[in-house]
C-alpha cells in the first residue's frame, strides 16, 4: 500500500492544474476563433437594397448639425456599392445627402429616400420640404419615400401627427410613400396603414425583446412577415431593415460575431429569393457613431467595415479572426515577461510564472481585441488601457507569490489588502451597471480574469491556520458581486455562456473573502 501523499502536494496539485487549464483555455480560444466555419452559400453576392449612411469616419455623426458629406465622397461610395446593390436606402435629407439620388442615377441605382422626423417641428418641416423637392426632381430614381423612421418607437411623435406628415407628402409627390418602424408598432397602430402606399417593417432578430439565436433567425423573420401580412390583408409589405451585428455583447442566445452576421445574411438572402418579397438590408458600412446610442453592437451592422472593406464573402467558409495567431504571440510574450520578472526561481516557480503569464496575456489580448471594437475616443482608450495595466501588475504580483509557494519557499508577504478591496469594488460597481443598465454594456471578462483567478489561487495556497481576516471594506464589498451576477444571469435567461463566465469570475474573487471571514469568526475566542 503506497504511503499517503505529502500534505504539501495535496495542497498544490489543484493550483498546478488550474494554471495549466488557464493557459490551455486561452490558447484554445484564440485557435478556435481562427478556424474557418462552413456556412451555406448565398444565392448571389448581389443584394436588392442596402441602408446607406456615409458617416463612417472617425468623429463623423449625423447628430452634428454642421456635419457635411461632400458629393465626391458619396460618389465614391455609390460607385463601389453599385457593384453589389441595386438600391440604397437613406434616412434623412441635408448634410449633403440630397445629392444621393442624382449620383445613384449615374450608376443605375434606385433610392428609397428617407425623410427624418423627430420632435422638432421646424426640423421636420425642413426635412419634408427637402424630401418632396428631391423626389419630384428625380422621379425615375426615387423608388419610394420613407417618411419617418422608428419615430413611434422613440416616442417623438404621436400617430396622428405622423399621419399628418404622411398625408402631406403623399399629396405632393408622384412616388409611393411609406413609414418604417419595428414590426410590433405597425400591429399596435394599424390605423396608419391608410396613410401609406405600402408598409415598411423592421425585423432585427438580435434586437427583439426575446432575442432570437442566429440558427432560428430566418424562421423568425418568415413568421413575423407572415403575421404582418395576415394583419394587413391585400397590402404590400416591405422589410425595411434586417441584418445582424458582427461585434458586441451577446443577448441571451443571440451572439454578435462576423460568422453569425455572414450566416444570417446568407440564409436570409436564400429565403428572400424564394418568396420574392421586397427587402432592404442594414447596412452598407459600419457606423462607429452608433456605439454611443446602442453600445458596441450598434457600430457593426455593416456588410463592409468603416474602411469600406468587406467583412466576409457570400460564398465559402468564414473566419471570425484571421489574425488569431496574434493571441498566441501575446501569450508567449506574457509568459516570458512573467518568468523574467519573477526573479531567481527554481524550476517549479519558473514554470508557474510561465503558465500564469501565458494565461494572463491571452486574456488581456482578448480584452484588447474587445476594446478595438468598443472604445470610441481617447478617454475610453486611456481608461481601458489603464485598467489593463493595473490588471497586469496585479496578476504579476500574485503570480510571484504563487510561484514562491509552489517552489516550497516560506510564505511571502500577502499582497496588500487594499488592492483586493479595490478589485472587489470594481467588480461590484461594474456588476451593478450590468444588472441595472446592461443592455448596451460588454462583459469585460479578459480584464477581470487576471485578478479574480489570481486571488482565487492565493486563497487556496494560503496558510489556512494563519489566515488574516478580511478588511471590513472587503467583507462589505464581497456581499454584492454574486447577487448582481445572478441578476444578470436571470436577465439573460441562463442562455448566455458569457453571463455564466461572469458569474464564475465573481465567485473566484468573492469566495476566498467569504471563507476567510468565516474562518476568522470561528477563531474568535469569546
Amino acid at each position: 500500500m503506497s504511503p499517503a501523499a505529502p500534505p504539501v502536494f495535496r495542497r498544490v496539485w489543484p493550483a498546478w492544474l488550474a494554471l495549466l487549464l488557464a493557459a490551455l483555455a486561452g490558447a484554445t480560444w484564440w485557435w478556435a476563433i481562427g478556424r474557418p466555419v462552413a456556412l451555406p452559400d448565398a444565392p448571389s453576392a448581389r443584394i436588392a437594397c442596402v441602408s446607406y449612411a456615409p458617416f463612417r469616419l472617425a468623429g463623423e455623426t449625423p447628430l452634428d448639425a454642421r456635419a457635411y458629406i461632400s458629393p465626391e465622397r458619396i460618389d465614391a461610395d455609390l460607385r463601389a456599392l453599385s457593384q453589389r446593390f441595386d438600391c440604397v436606402r437613406t434616412y434623412s435629407q441635408g448634410q449633403g445627402l440630397s445629392a444621393v439620388p442624382e449620383i445613384a442615377g449615374r450608376y443605375g441605382m434606385q433610392v428609397l429616400l428617407g425623410i427624418w422626423l423627430g420632435g422638432d417641428a421646424k426640423s421636420n418641416a425642413q426635412q419634408v420640404a427637402l424630401g418632396i423637392a428631391t423626389a419630384n426632381r428625380y422621379p425615375q430614381v426615387v423608388r419610394g419615400l420613407i417618411v419617418g423612421n422608428e419615430v413611434l418607437l422613440r416616442g417623438e411623435l404621436s400617430p396622428a401627427r405622423l399621419a399628418g406628415y404622411l398625408q402631406q407628402v403623399r399629396a405632393a409627390v408622384g412616388v409611393p410613400v411609406t413609414y418604417a418602424d419595428v414590426w410590433e408598432f405597425w400591429l399596435r397602430h394599424p390605423e396608419l396603414a391608410g396613410s401609406v402606399d405600402y408598409l415598411t417593417i423592421h425585423i432585427l432578430p438580435y434586437w427583439e425583446d426575446q432575442p432570437v439565436p442566429p440558427e432560428g433567425a430566418v424562421q423568425h423573420v418568415a413568421a413575423v412577415y407572415a403575421k404582418v401580412q395576415q394583419a394587413f390583408p391585400g397590402r404590400r409589405v416591405m422589410i425595411g431593415e434586417t441584418g445582424w451585428p458582427s461585434a458586441g455583447r451577446p443577448r441571451q442566445a443571440a451572439s454578435a460575431s462576423v460568422v453569425n452576421e455572414a450566416r444570417y445574411l446568407r440564409e436570409f438572402l436564400r429565403y428572400a429569393a424564394t418568396v420574392h418579397m421586397p427587402y432592404n438590408v442594414i447596412e452598407a458600412f459600419d457606423q462607429p457613431w452608433k456605439r454611443a446610442q446602442e453600445g458596441t453592437a450598434g457600430g457593426y451592422w455593416g456588410i463592409f467595415d468603416a474602411q469600406a472593406r468587406p467583412k466576409f464573402a457570400m460564398q465559402g467558409p468564414v473566419t471570425e479572426e484571421p489574425r488569431w495567431w496574434l493571441g498566441w504571440l501575446a501569450a508567449a510574450a506574457g509568459g516570458v515577461l512573467f518568468a523574467l520578472a519573477g526573479g531567481r526561481r527554481r524550476r517549479a516557480g519558473r514554470l508557474a510564472l510561465l503558465l500564469a503569464g501565458t494565461a494572463s496575456s491571452s486574456a488581456l489580448a482578448w480584452q484588447y481585441r474587445q476594446a478595438l471594437y468598443a472604445c470610441r475616443d481617447g478617454w475610453e482608450w486611456a481608461l481601458s488601457l489603464a485598467a489593463c495595466a493595473l490588471a497586469l501588475l496585479t496578476a504579476l504580483r500574485l503570480a510571484r507569490w504563487i510561484a514562491a509557494r509552489l517552489d516550497g519557499d516560506p510564505a511571502p508577504g500577502v499582497p496588500p489588502r487594499w488592492l483586493r478591496a479595490g478589485w472587489l469594488f470594481a467588480l461590484a460597481y461594474y456588476g451593478l451597471l450590468l444588472a441595472v443598465d446592461g443592455r448596451y454594456r460588454d462583459f469585460p471578462l479578459g480584464l477581470f480574469w487576471l485578478p479574480c483567478a489570481g486571488y482565487a489561487l492565493l486563497g487556496w495556497l494560503g496558510e489556512r491556520r494563519a489566515a488574516v481576516p478580511p478588511l471590513p471594506e472587503e467583507r462589505f464589498l464581497a456581499l454584492w458581486p454574486l447577487p448582481l451576477a445572478l441578476a444578470v444571469l436571470v436577465q439573460e435567461a441562463g442562455l448566455t455562456p458569457v453571463a455564466w463566465l461572469w458569474l464564475g469570475l465573481n465567485l473566484l474573487l468573492v469566495l476566498p473573502v467569504l471563507v476567510e471571514w468565516w474562518r476568522g469568526r470561528r477563531l474568535v475566542v469569546p
